[in-house]
């Protein structure tokens, strides 16, 4: 006999899990928290978003904290983009995506939730930066690897200081209210190598 959905979510022993429902929680939980912050975001408010109970909630997680945590660790970290002819493409795509994850995702709302719940909630940073920030900056450092190895900057080039300069740039045009374009990218690719180069010199 077929399973249905509801057999599948009661499969779990002591704690049915439904992937719908789990989706429809964790999405909810980070919009509410973009929208309201840590303090403000009740688990009544959640339950009604997602269009569950409260008590369907607690079956999962046993705190807000817990729950937020959850929300945060299911980020989409970037996306890797497939190699291009130059260097300039590349790094382009890549704060073509930071730019996009800022303005959909609740991205810099979420980062303001975080950095001014630190005192109190500190696992919330921790795991915004372990499934955020930190995935993209190794995908943009290894691109920058990749190039330096391949001669297309300096052998001494330290990669670390490019990636803080080039997603910098576009969360600072962010927060000016400055419009992220492809052409704002590869203005911002060029300053930031140009600079790099120039140094090296």
């Amino acid at each position: 006999m077929r399973s249905t959905d509801n057999d599948r979510c009661r499969a779990t022993a002591g704690r049915p899990r439904c992937p719908g429902k789990q989706a429809a929680i964790l999405d909810a939980t980070l919009a509410l928290l973009a929208q309201q912050g840590f303090a403000r975001m009740t688990l009544d408010a959640v339950a009604r978003a997602a269009g569950v109970s409260k008590a369907t909630i607690h079956l999962r997680y046993r705190t807000k904290a817990a729950l937020a945590a959850a929300a945060l660790g299911g980020l989409r970290t970037c996306a890797t983009p497939p190699p291009a002819a130059d260097l300039h493409t590349e790094l382009a795509i890549h704060l073509d995506d930071f730019a996009h994850a800022l303005h959909s995702n609740h991205g810099m709302a979420l980062i303001g939730t975080c950095l001014a719940e630190e005192p109190h909630t500190p696992a919330l940073l921790r795991h915004f930066r372990e499934h955020a920030v930190l995935p993209r900056r190794a995908a943009l450092r290894a691109t920058l690897e990749r190039a330096r190895d391949r001669g297309a900057l300096p052998a001494c080039t330290d990669p670390e200081p490019l990636v803080s300069a080039l997603l910098g740039a576009v969360s600072a045009d962010h927060l000016a209210g400055r419009a992220h374009t492809p052409d704002s990218a590869r203005a911002t690719v060029r300053a930031v190598l140009g600079l790099c180069v120039s140094d090296d010199r």
